[in-house]
């Protein structure tokens, strides 16, 4: 008889506290909420997640903190968030690498972003823009290609951090064009620029965001795009595909996480308010300064598309065997 009354107990306490869980999701939030992003302030990733966090704040009536960890090209932000209690007040602004590829190059991540983290949405994407610095001898992908196919070894590029897709990119960029560059990471994107306009590099490969009022400014130079149409604020850049290299496209894309086994209704509190941020006429002029393409969706959609991305960037990783 006790042993029944004993299970009885612990029922009854099971229930409880699924009862409360339930109800703390559904009061959500009730304090400050930290959204982690894995790169320095000033990136684009950055940018993008302080202006999600403004809105955010204002729906949800309470502080939406953006907490800067940037390193091992986006893995120490995203082991953070991984290591985070499940409760909806850490969320991840996570970028290609640390939400998808990362896991096909590093052999010792402590995380597995596709077991550990809840999907949200897909904010934007945006493609990976070549620019160089005003004094490099080539105004064009054609020429950098021709100058460094003459010149092996005597040009670098900047990416932002190792196993992003701005090193993805160069990489690619070697074997599709067979040629030779000198890869230089960087901490993030402002670095990346300082040094191009100082010219201590010659070419940075990294989203469009960062550089873009550069260009227009006339402080660097655009190479090409690598996406499949132009840019309408840039309608003179030409595609990489244009610039002699059918088919080369790759997007930096945007992302929204939660630890895994974070409360669905949290989820879907946050997947509602974010499309409608990504949907506001604020949020197109905004994405469309940073050259990003809106992109929402449902956190089903966002965990197929990430599939999809490891699935095609597997085999070019492979190949170029990057491992870190």
């Amino acid at each position: 008889m006790r042993g029944f009354v004993r299970a009885g107990f612990i029922a009854a306490a099971v229930v409880l506290a699924a009862f409360q869980e339930s109800a703390q999701a559904q009061q959500w939030p009730t304090r400050a909420v930290t959204i982690v992003v894995p790169f320095t302030a000033g990136a684009t990733s950055d940018i993008v997640a302080r202006s999600l966090a403004q809105h955010l704040s204002e729906i949800f009536g309470q502080p939406f903190i953006v907490d800067n960890r940037g390193g091992a090209g986006g893995n120490i932000g995203g082991a953070m968030v991984a290591r985070a209690a499940a409760d909806g007040y850490t969320l991840f602004l996570a970028t290609t690498g640390p939400a998808a590829t990362n896991k096909l190059m590093y052999a010792n991540m402590s995380f597995d972003p596709e077991k550990d983290f809840a999907p949200v949405v897909l904010v934007g994407k945006s493609p990976v823009f070549i620019t160089a610095n005003n004094n490099a001898p080539f105004t064009s992908l054609k020429e950098f290609i021709d100058y460094a196919k003459a010149n092996p070894d005597k040009v670098n590029a900047g990416f932002p951090g190792n196993g992003t897709l701005g090193h993805i990119t160069g990489i690619l960029l070697q074997k599709t064009a067979g040629i030779e560059f000198g890869l230089i990471p960087y901490k993030g994107s402002a670095a990346i620029l300082t040094d191009l306009m100082g010219g201590n590099i010659d070419v940075g490969m990294d989203s469009m965001g960062g550089y873009v009022q550069a260009v227009l400014a006339g402080q660097i130079k655009a190479l090409a795009i690598a996406s499949s149409q132009r840019w309408p604020k840039l309608a003179n850049v030409p595609t990489a595909s244009e610039a002699g290299l059918p088919g080369f496209e790759a997007s930096v894309w945007y992302a929204l996480l939660a630890p895994a086994k974070t409360p669905p209704e949290v989820i879907a509190k946050l997947n509602e308010a974010t499309n409608a941020y990504i949907r506001s006429d604020k949020a197109k002029t905004f994405f469309d300064n940073l050259a990003i393409q809106p992109a929402g969706g449902s956190p089903d959609e966002l965990r197929a598309f990430t599939a999809s991305e490891l699935a095609k960037w597997g085999p070019i990783i492979e190949q170029a065997n990057i491992r870190f």
